[in-house]
């Protein structure tokens, strides 16, 4: 499958459709399950908190997989982005309040690269914090 976004729509500056993804304790749970990342920082409100964080918080790979959502719903082909990185720079809190958190993205084409590549970068916050720093991918368009 090719990027449905083809090289010559896009410019320095375009912007991706911005998403919000809701994260509570059960989709920690199922994410846990899948990752085999059963650290009690991410369902025991217990332990997390003796450790010195606020709350239980959301695995930091989950938060990195929610935020390339955006680039790959943006391009309609996961395997076009062929290279991403973030810096961890605050916790997903979620807390055991029935709404949970939010993770809220947006990205924009930040470069264009030779052979029909460019550079998105990301902004990811939850509650008004920028939860990852240096978030970019590198985006094979058609």
């Amino acid at each position: 499958m090719a990027a449905k976004v083809a090289f010559e729509d896009v410019e320095v500056g375009t912007e991706l459709p911005a998403q919000s993804f809701p994260v509570d304790r059960a989709t920690l749970v199922r994410y846990a399950g899948a990752s085999g990342d059963f650290n009690p920082i991410h369902w025991n409100e217990k332990f997390a908190v003796e450790v010195g964080l606020p709350d239980v918080i959301a695995h930091g790979m989950f938060t990195m997989a929610e935020a390339a959502r955006v680039v790959t719903d943006w391009t309609g082909d996961p395997a076009a982005v062929v290279e991403y990185g973030v810096r961890f720079t605050k916790p997903v809190v979620v807390p055991n309040d029935g709404t949970g958190a939010l993770i809220e993205v947006s990205g924009k084409v930040a470069a264009l690269l030779d052979g029909n590549r460019v550079r998105v970068d990301l902004t990811a916050t939850s509650a008004g914090q920028k939860v990852l720093g240096m978030s970019r991918a590198v985006v094979q368009l058609s």
